[in-house]
């Protein structure tokens, strides 16, 4: 049951809350936030660069390489399908117990998995096994960066100034690039070191035997960091005013389906779009621009091509702290409603950027053109990515804000992420490259449609949002 709060002498009121501002240390709000998105992020995404690289050769036993590829997508889509889930757990527990605790718990449970994933035995050791054991650890993966977002888009935004959320909540989604970059960065070093020819791959290959494993098993490293500079921090303000007043629920996902479940379907949508691009400029294109000619690709050299998503990376970064700027300035819902405009044009222009007879293959591909397209599509993700930390955040009450940011974000995924790597590998082979960019167009015309009907939240105070 939620209760009123109380009017009396006992309540806190906002004002109070809000002086609690400045007791609280901001560099210690942004390294919290910011380190574990940062560990997460690297931990998911070295998962994505081997389930593109290396998995398809050492966990699946397909008839073809367009087999093992397709089966190495699917275990990469399935900690998408787990992340909802992780939601509602550690949503349940952020907004009962707190942030805090909330996300630790999370941060442990990802970073161990990771760890795990490094020290698997292949199929050719354990037969049918070793996908089945990947497969559960890459559950658990994405069970954890189910709870981890939202907590620390909620430490960031819930501890921000008035008329500064936008900004001060950009800090955890920097952890998107920066884990990209940490962990592309490391395999381009082991590559680079191991002199690995992904052109030709081979199972005696150092790196392929056991080269690969190095950036799951440092996980232990940043797991440890992590936890450091977590156990440090407060509880948010805003969480503390709801437990003093007793504003807390006991079932926040029941309480937040029973009141605003066309909140979650909208924040499902606004997130659909960004979701789609970044797997699609991440994922999908490296699959596609090493992928041999039996799957589509454009056969270029894995190493050369990790330094051109490293260089286009720095456009992500760069335009998420632009977009928290503009999204204090102008508003959250038309900024938002150009840059999915600009996302929709982008996903049209796939066939003139990446079709083969303009892009070339092997040592032939046109590495200018390539590294635009990159660099654009990065930019974009940058202006959509920077916002939604604050955006999601703002569109649910205090004791139910952990969960239905969430669920809404986590949603988001199964749609906008976890089917379309697969699917775009499967639609360059049957149609196309120009059939990736009409997807991706299609997700950012729902993402346009949900941010039309959506309400401007910059001027909504996450203190009274609970008796909207």
């Amino acid at each position: 049951m939620s209760s009123s709060p109380s009017q009396g002498s006992t309540s806190v009121s906002a004002g109070a809350a809000e002086a609690a501002h400045a007791e609280i240390p901001r560099h210690r709000i942004i390294l919290a936030s910011l380190i574990g998105t940062t560990i997460e992020f690297y931990d998911f995404y070295i998962y994505a660069t081997a389930a593109v690289s290396i998995f398809p050769l050492l966990f699946f036993h397909g008839d073809t390489d367009a087999m093992n590829l397709l089966l190495s997508m699917a275990t990469f889509g399935v900690a998408f399908l787990a992340r909802p889930l992780g939601s509602v757990i550690f949503g349940h527990f952020g907004d009962i117990v707190g942030r805090k605790a909330t996300l630790v718990g999370a941060l442990l449970i990802m970073g161990l998995a990771t760890f795990f994933i490094g020290m698997l035995p292949t199929y050719h050791q354990i037969g049918i096994w070793a996908p089945t054991m990947l497969t559960i650890l890459r559950f658990c993966q994405g069970l954890g960066l189910g709870g981890e977002w939202s907590g620390a888009a909620l430490l960031a935004s819930e501890t921000a100034k008035p008329g500064r959320r936008a900004s001060a909540a950009m800090w955890p989604q920097l952890g998107a690039p920066f884990g990209f970059i940490l962990a592309n960065g490391l395999f381009l070093v082991l590559t680079t070191l191991f002199a690995y020819d992904s052109t030709s791959p081979s199972l005696d290959d150092p790196f392929v035997v056991w080269g690969w494993r190095v950036p799951f098993l440092l996980s232990i490293v940043m797991i440890g960091i992590g936890l450091y500079v977590r156990l440090r921090i407060e509880e948010t303000p805003v969480f503390a005013r709801a437990m003093q007043n007793d504003e807390r629920v006991k079932a926040p996902i029941r309480e937040v389906f029973a009141k605003d479940w066309r909140r979650i379907v909208m924040g499902t949508f606004i997130m659909l779009a960004t979701y789609g691009l970044f797997y699609l400029m991440t994922t999908w294109i490296l699959s596609y621009a090493i992928g041999s000619a039996e799957t589509g690709g454009l056969q270029y050299d894995y190493h050369s091509f990790l330094i051109l998503q490293l260089i286009s990376i720095l456009f992500f970064a760069a335009f998420i702290p632009v977009s928290g700027a503009l999204a204090d300035k102008v508003g959250r819902r038309p900024m938002l409603l150009v840059v999915t405009a600009a996302i929709i044009v982008f996903g049209f222009t796939f066939g003139i950027w990446l079709a083969p007879a303009s892009m070339g293959t092997g040592e032939g591909m046109n590495v200018g053109l390539m590294l635009v397209f990159l660099c654009v599509g990065m930019a974009l993700m940058g202006l959509t990515f920077g916002p939604m930390s604050a955006v999601l955040p703002e569109l649910f009450p205090t004791n139910t804000r952990y969960t239905g940011s969430g669920v809404a974000y986590n949603a988001a995924s199964i749609l906008g992420a976890a089917l379309t790597p697969f699917a775009a590998s499967w639609l360059v082979q049957v149609q196309g490259v120009d059939a990736v960019g009409y997807y991706l167009a299609l997700l950012g015309a729902l993402t346009f449609v949900a941010l039309w009907l959506a309400p401007e939240t910059r001027t909504r105070s996450l203190y009274t949002a609970a008796a909207e």
